[in-house]
């Protein structure tokens, strides 16, 4: 996770370019997502361009960067409480630095350098949870060749039911010790996938603390997006999840219940008890009437 570094000079710039005016940056935007470029801004004007995005997740593009963009994230839910920004910049990105901004100061959430690295998420807490100002600010070019500063974004509540706090996680939401089992009834309830399958490889990545479980999938119970699909030539449907490194995940035998929560388009391990060990639980729980939610047992 990255640390949030104060700029003793940018807080000063912020009050002078919010004075100079701005408002809502022209450009192909959605409520969830932004895309625009320094190219079409008024060459002689010292406004910071405003963007506005009503999502809890979504993306930015700002090709050309160019002066100061603050963006704004305000999420159309009155009654959620997101108090974790997590944003994981493009592996081109570059030309610009992010900022979070709290009491008219700015922290240095991710530098220029720091974009480029793969699978580099920086999340921290948000003080005004119905409220998120960020601020990008482009670095200086001697040149007009192109450079991209993009990045995706999610809102967290540290609420979640399939999962730990997720502000103590390094990455995103992951589960090193077993779940109990009220965290593993909860899982089959609210995780975004749900799939039983068997452990097909492990894979590590030191250099980004990851590790990486290739899943043969026998069964799909829940998905949120297409992370596991069925390969074209054999028919064996597949998809891959990744946890922590320090979670030392090894390839076992037998079949597994494997559930988690989706962030940034790639699946992370949750609760993932063997299949067997599972279905005493959730028949001993429904014989009791204590299990929160039905699950597909045939």
């Amino acid at each position: 996770m990255a640390a949030e570094r104060g700029s003793p000079w940018l807080p000063a710039l912020l009050r002078l370019l919010l004075l100079a005016g701005g408002g809502q940056r022209p450009g192909t935007a959605d409520y969830c997502s932004w895309r625009g470029s320094g190219l079409s801004w008024e060459p002689h004007s010292r406004a910071v361009e405003q963007v506005h995005l009503r999502c809890t997740e979504g993306s930015l593009e700002w090709m050309y960067p160019a002066r100061a963009l603050r963006i704004v994230l305000e999420p159309n839910l009155s009654s959620a409480r997101h108090t974790t920004v997590c944003i994981k910049p493009a592996s081109d990105f570059q030309g610009a630095s992010i900022y979070v901004e709290r009491a008219g100061q700015l922290h240095l959430v991710v530098s220029e350098t720091e974009g480029a690295r793969p699978h580099h998420v920086s999340c921290f807490s948000a003080h005004t949870p119905q409220r998120v100002a960020l601020f990008l600010q482009a670095s200086p070019q001697r040149d007009i060749s192109r450079r991209t500063a993009s990045f995706q974004y999610e809102l967290l509540s540290n609420q979640s039911a399939a999962g730990p706090d997720f502000k103590k996680m390094a990455l995103v939401e992951a589960m090193c010790r077993p779940c109990d089992n009220v965290e593993l009834l909860m899982a089959i309830c609210s995780s975004d996938f749900v799939v039983k399958g068997s452990i097909r490889n492990v894979s590590h990545d030191s250099e980004n603390h990851m590790s990486q479980v290739d899943v043969s999938v026998q069964k799909v119970y829940r998905q949120k997006n297409r992370i596991f699909q069925q390969d074209e030539a054999s028919g064996e449907w597949r998809g891959p999840i990744r946890t922590l490194l320090q979670c030392k995940v090894k390839k076992g035998g037998g079949d597994f219940l494997f559930t988690g929560n989706e962030h940034f388009g790639e699946a992370w391990l949750g609760c993932a008890p063997r299949f067997k060990d599972f279905m005493f639980v959730y028949r001993a729980a429904r014989e009791r009437g204590a299990n929160p939610c039905e699950f597909q047992l045939n």
